[in-house]
């Protein structure tokens, strides 16, 4: 347990303590969210929050790997390098997004490359738990439906970037869980991912919680959602768990479900499926009368209780 606890405790301090430098190169690039009729908050806010996430993940990473060798631990390091490769082109995508906008066709595309990147080395789903009688194999489905769920994830933890705290949050939740999970079926490589990650957010969450100093930007909510995204492949699909397909899914139930519905509306609309708006659930909550906060704490309380819901299924019986 010693490598987990310094994986969680490096994650953390790093992103803690390098994201106020953060802030100051982001004013100084001129990355700042400005205020508009579609955003709650009303002064320009710095983003660039993904490049201390980056850095406290990827440096905790690094070292539990390194000290892994002395516990025993059989990590993939293969799979790891492939992750690192697409997410660091996905924090600079999202850096250049921060900083002068892009397109969100040039945004896809780029979100497709990174998931063919990490497919390319063997983040790949497989198969799928038929719980009845063995596993299927999905064959020449396997490269689509991992790449739908890559880009998927890693839109939707995008999408729910709308209030203070929620994306990082949400994020720090549903990477403890599928902590929990990775443990429970042995998947060490994917479990330390996740412990980096929930560090790096909750790191990065005392200054991005409500009222927040700094935003994730583009450039963090990407790679947190790509990171969830590979990672939830490392320790959930890679194993013959009972309701493999089940248990992501309930972890990450609220941010894929207000996806599902936010494209919905936008083709019904004939708009662009990635075209911002004010109809999200943090914004529902906020039209009912709930303060910023509350709306965020809500939604953790929602993510809270599916989370447990895909823990309950996944001990054995």
């Amino acid at each position: 347990m010693v490598i987990y606890f310094l994986t969680l405790l490096l994650a953390f301090g790093i992103t803690f303590f390098i994201t106020p430098l953060v802030k100051k190169i982001a004013f100084r690039l001129k990355a700042l969210d400005l205020p508009n009729e579609r955003k709650v908050h009303t002064t320009p806010i710095p983003r660039l929050g993904g490049v201390g996430i980056y850095l406290g993940f990827w440096i905790a990473v690094g070292t539990a790997v390194f000290a892994a060798r002395f516990w025993g631990i059989f990590i993939d390091l293969t799979m790891l390098l492939g992750v690192f490769l697409a997410s660091t082109i996905l924090l600079v995508v999202g850096i250049v997004d921060d900083i002068r906008s892009l397109a969100p066709t040039t945004k896809l595309i780029w979100q497709i490359v990174a998931a063919l990147i990490v497919i390319y080395f063997g983040v790949e789903i497989n198969f799928i738990t038929n719980p009845f009688n063995g596993i299927w194999l999905l064959g020449v489905f396997a490269v689509p439906l991992t790449l739908l769920w890559l880009v998927g994830i890693t839109n939707a933890i995008n999408l729910i970037d709308g209030l203070d705290g929620l994306a990082t949050g949400v994020t720090a939740i549903s990477a403890l869980t599928l902590f929990l999970v990775a443990l429970l079926t042995q998947q060490f490589g994917a479990a330390i991912l996740m412990l980096a990650l929930m560090g790096a957010a909750l790191g990065f969450l005392r200054y991005n919680f409500f009222p927040a100093s700094i935003f994730l930007g583009d450039s963090g909510s990407m790679f947190l959602g790509f990171i969830l995204a590979a990672a939830s492949i490392m320790g959930v699909f890679k194993t013959t768990l009972v309701l493999a397909l089940v248990v992501p899914i309930l972890i990450l139930g609220v941010p894929i479900f207000d996806t599902l519905f936010a494209i919905g509306r936008r083709l019904k609309a004939r708009r662009h499926p990635f075209e911002a708006d004010n109809r999200h659930i943090h914004h529902l909550l906020l039209s009912f009368g709930l303060s910023k906060r509350e709306a965020v704490m809500a939604i953790y309380i929602a993510c809270f209780v599916l989370s447990f819901t895909a823990l309950v299924v996944t001990l054995p019986k």
